[in-house]
């Protein structure tokens, strides 16, 4: 397995699905399996019976996406690359264990987010958090806020703006930074954030509403500096 569109996984070895109660004198037929047509969940059921190839369907479905939420979380393809396999590695190893209680696109998604965040924590030194930065005065007057949402689409789409809105997503302290992006950029529901951060769905309100007060304010510091009308 390589990076985001690499090649087919091929890390574990391929087991081939046997008949049920094979007869010793007639010559087995072998199960076909259309694996693409299998559901999740029927996947996850005949790669715990030892049938790899189950899993290598589930690694085709879910590698850009996993890809994606690590390269977020990371800024960096070699960093996000690594943190694919070990977030499919460690998925393979626990599969036995897992259990349906919950679903396997947000079991993965707990799995790839946790081995984005270890990889991000060894690297994090010199790390100035936004919400931490924006004022070293405990006195210091509040910021006032813009709303801006309230923005024309064409200013919120443009590339510049596109860079200062990233680079405040990157500065985020890691806690809200990991919820805003499963929230707002991966679209997940609190439900699912919760489950995947295991956090309380409360928890991950207010953690998401810190962290979008935290990139409004960044915002508004740069509209401040182009000296940009505040909108109506």
């Amino acid at each position: 397995m390589g990076r985001c569109g690499g090649a087919r996984a091929t890390g574990w070895p391929t087991v081939t699905a046997r008949p049920e109660d094979p007869n010793p004198s007639v010559t087995p037929v072998m199960k076909t399996i259309d694996y693409r047509t299998q559901s999740d969940e029927e996947l996850v059921r005949i790669a715990q019976g030892g049938d790899t190839r189950a899993f290598d369907e589930l690694v085709q479905r879910y590698r850009d996406k996993v890809y994606r939420l690590s390269y977020k979380i990371l800024r960096h393809e070699d960093d996000a690359a690594e943190a694919l396999q070990e977030a499919f590695l460690s998925a393979f190893r626990g599969l036995p264990r897992f259990k349906s209680e919950s679903t396997f696109s947000t079991w993965l998604y707990r799995i790839a987010t946790n081995a984005a965040l270890m990889k991000y924590r060894r690297r994090r030194d010199g790390h100035v958090s936004l919400e931490r930065s924006q004022s070293n005065n405990e006195d210091a007057e509040p910021l006032q806020l813009r709303d801006w949402s309230a923005l024309p689409i064409e200013d919120l789409l443009n590339g510049e703006l596109r860079d200062v809105m990233q680079e405040g997503v990157d500065r985020l302290p890691e806690d809200l930074r990991t919820v805003f992006l499963l929230r707002d950029i991966e679209e997940k529901s609190n439900a699912d954030v919760s489950e995947i951060l295991e956090l309380s769905i409360p928890a991950v309100k207010s953690r998401l509403h810190r962290a979008r007060l935290a990139l409004r304010a960044h915002l508004n510091r740069y509209f401040a500096g182009r000296g940009r009308p505040r909108p109506a």
